[in-house]
């Protein structure tokens, strides 16, 4: 039988792949058989997720999507792609009172700036196969708001709108464009955070499935929106949470 979830003969490009969701999308898009192009700005930890991969053509890129000429010079070492993940992103909480242009522009630039940048040198440079896929990471918390996180949910809000815009420029060609919204999700930022476990647990109660997210959870969607069998999907904001946001 055909496994219309195969990426077999797909070149796929995973952005912010060192770690995280990122890594995790990038594996099982390789167990489906996907050459991937890995992108993010460590070295050591690329290698890490291409150590990680099935066996196939897998490649990787140093670079920083808040810096053009870094994504100029990706966009013309990249090869022509099948699928393209846009999940390089900063989780930053900042009250409205704390805010700094820097900040803002920080949060913006790596969020949103950086991935439409690149994905407009794609085009101009005719790397994205008609029919490709092209998916964005954004958050729930575009849609679902909590406390000190008003600049990241303002640019996971650009994400959502540049998505359904860009699906409508791209529809001639027929290359769908969709944005995935996770809620939260385990990965290792929590080793960073200041998150108490007694605070995640509380968090944790607001998830009627009981548990957060894991990188792979979001990852098995991805696998989705790049493969066959999403080939009328186009425009579409998913939020996979849990039920979070119910």
């Amino acid at each position: 039988m055909k496994n219309i979830f195969s990426l077999a003969q797909k070149k796929i490009l995973v952005t912010g792949s060192s770690s995280g969701i990122g890594r995790a999308i990038a594996v099982q898009c390789a167990v489906q058989g996907g050459s991937i192009s890995l992108v993010a700005r460590n070295e050591s930890k690329l290698i890490e997720t291409k150590e990680m991969l099935s066996e196939g053509e897998h490649v990787f890129f140093i670079a920083d999507l808040a810096n053009d000429e870094a994504i100029f010079k990706l966009a013309s070492e990249l090869p022509i792609l099948d699928g393209i993940v846009l999940n390089a992103g900063l989780v930053k909480t900042v009250p409205v009172r704390f805010i700094k242009r820097e900040v803002m522009d920080d949060m913006f630039n790596l969020n949103i700036q950086g991935s439409i940048l690149l994905i407009q040198q794609l085009i101009k440079l005719k790397k994205i196969k008609n029919g490709a896929s092209i998916c964005f990471i954004s958050s729930i918390a575009s849609q679902k708001v909590t406390l000190g996180n008003a600049i990241y949910s303002a640019t996971k809000g650009a994400v959502n709108a540049f998505t359904k815009a860009l699906a409508l420029e791209l529809s001639s060609k027929q290359i769908r464009v969709n944005a995935i919204l996770p809620g939260f999700v385990e990965t290792n930022i929590l080793n960073e955070s200041a998150i108490s476990e007694e605070q995640l647990e509380i968090h944790k109660n607001n998830y009627p499935i009981g548990r957060f997210g894991k990188p792979d959870d979001i990852a098995y969607l991805a696998v989705y929106l790049m493969s066959d069998a999403s080939q009328w999907m186009t425009g579409s904001l998913l939020p996979i949470d849990g039920g979070y946001s119910l």
